[in-house]
């Protein structure tokens, strides 16, 4: 008959109590309980299939904050459109739509507050700006300078912030805090670019990947993060893989961007890659490659929808991202 230390090389740790210093994959007696413990294993995030958007589009914003089972969605293309759509982590539902459609927008806040800014009607660039009240939107101040493609973020629709954008390069490192009534012009990023990853809120975000208006610094998609602290952009570690027309969600000190594509020649991908404050690592991969999608929520409860597929169509598709889960204690029961 086989015994745990024959098997592990140790015999069972008595403990009075739950035992701190146990490792992954470690079974403990614990004698105040009067019952054996055991370490669990970690567990790795992965992306699971959710329910499709009522509407397939892409160049989508979304609310951003929150958690992947609420998320505000609004306009995207490739036409110009206003539909809002609500998800609950079920289903999505068709709500007001925007006073102004359009494509390539960036949106902040959460399903009951939020803000839409910037983007493209019939091509042109708009500076306009919406408030969302939890059933309608409002036009409220412009943006300084018009633009699409751009990187925003925010809690609500009384504090966020916009930053990059295409063409003319000038506005591709302009940076705009809005403070629930006007957008004012602050530091720039220090590098160019538009179609990138954007998370946080207006005193703490980061920009990670998207392409550069300088054609020797594009490559395959820029690398390059920076970490905005309410009043400077720094630039901090690379990406693993340079790419643009991310998506991300998540905080300036947890986060999670993924999808995009390589340029050239704009393949999609399905690369995800978790931010721990100090470092990216890559993670279990999206379902399906993907870019121009939106996304939101955290970096352990995340959404990825809308989009543009091969080969080259929009799609309705949502992607809802379960975070790694950490090692917990568990008690062994027999009957």
């Amino acid at each position: 008959m086989s015994t745990y230390k024959k098997e592990f090389g140790t015999a069972v740790q008595n403990n009075a109590g739950d035992y701190t210093g146990a490792v992954e994959g470690q079974l403990w007696y614990n004698s105040t309980a009067g019952s054996f413990q055991f370490r669990s294993f970690a567990t790795a995030g992965a992306w699971a299939t959710g329910a499709d958007m009522n509407i397939a589009a892409r160049d989508r914003a979304a609310s951003k904050s929150g958690v992947e089972t609420a998320m505000l969605a609004f306009g995207g293309g490739p036409s110009d459109e206003g539909e809002t759509e609500l998800y609950n982590g079920t289903a999505w539902s068709e709500l007001n739509d925007l006073n102004t459609g359009r494509r390539g927008l960036e949106g902040a806040g959460t399903t009951t507050s939020a803000l839409a800014f910037g983007g493209s009607v019939a091509s042109p660039t708009v500076a306009l700006t919406e408030s969302w009240s939890g059933s309608t939107w409002t036009e409220v101040n412009d943006l300084n300078s018009a633009r699409g493609q751009m990187g925003g973020v925010g809690a609500n629709n009384t504090s966020a912030l916009c930053f990059g954008g295409p063409f003319p390069s000038a506005l591709s490192k302009t940076t705009e805090l809005w403070n629930g009534s006007s957008w004012t012009e602050v530091n720039d990023l220090n590098q160019g670019r538009d179609t990138m990853g954007s998370i946080g809120v207006a005193t703490a975000a980061l920009c990670s990947g998207g392409r550069s208006q300088d054609p020797t610094q594009n490559g395959p998609g820029l690398a390059l993060t920076e970490s905005w602290n309410g009043t400077n952009w720094t630039e901090i570690a690379d990406m693993n893989n340079g790419r643009a027309n991310l998506a991300s969600a998540g905080s300036s000190t947890a986060a999670l961007s993924f999808g995009g594509t390589l340029r050239p020649p704009d393949d999609n991908v399905t690369n995800t890659e978790l931010w721990n404050g100090s470092t990216w690592s890559n993670q279990n991969t999206l379902n399906t490659g993907i870019s121009l999608h939106a996304g939101g929520g955290t970096s352990t409860s995340a959404l990825s929808f809308s989009g543009k597929i091969p080969p080259g169509s929009s799609t309705a598709a949502t992607e809802e991202w379960i975070g790694a889960g950490a090692p917990v204690t568990e008690t062994i029961t027999t009957s």
